[in-house]
């Protein structure tokens, strides 16, 4: 630089001051970038990269979710098809012939006769020796309080 500009002096009249509002706020805290030069720095957010994590954590947190409402359907599911088939045994045993009043919480043996009808005893096949007056032995069963009935042992057959 020469002389000349170094030692010009700012003239204060000449300052439009107008102008120079215009570069700065009242509001400082609303504008997007830094007002003073020893401010701090201001960058802007990838708006993207803000979006792509939270939606990435929300389907973390909707999968998990929804894997614990599908572990619980299917838990559902085997209760219902648990039920069901006590109900389908229960209906059998009902069915069958009964020489007596079964009572809740004890256990009974169910037989096939010869001509394939089913029949409710107390004995229990170790019970009857060599007599055994049925062509199959099917299953062990107690009376549950709900009248529907449990199968203990099943026959292999």
């Amino acid at each position: 630089m020469n002389q000349d500009t170094q030692k010009q002096k700012i003239d204060i009249d000449r300052i439009d001051l107008e102008k120079e509002r215009e570069k700065t706020t009242d509001q400082p805290g609303l504008i997007a970038f830094p007002h003073t030069v020893g401010g701090a720095v201001i960058r802007p957010e990838d708006k993207g990269k803000i979006k792509g994590r939270a939606v990435s954590a929300m389907r973390q947190q909707t999968d998990k979710q929804m894997q614990q409402l599908y572990e619980q359907a299917q838990t559902l599911a085997r209760q219902a098809q648990a039920i069901k088939e006590r109900v389908d045994i229960s209906e059998r045993i009902y069915e069958a012939e009964m020489n007596f009043e079964p009572i809740i919480a004890h256990t009974y043996y169910m037989y096939q006769k010869k001509n394939e009808t089913d029949v409710l005893s107390l004995v229990s096949p170790a019970e009857w020796g060599r007599s055994h007056p049925y062509q199959a032995y099917v299953a062990k069963v107690t009376l549950l309080s709900d009248h529907t009935w449990e199968v203990e042992a099943a026959s292999d057959d």
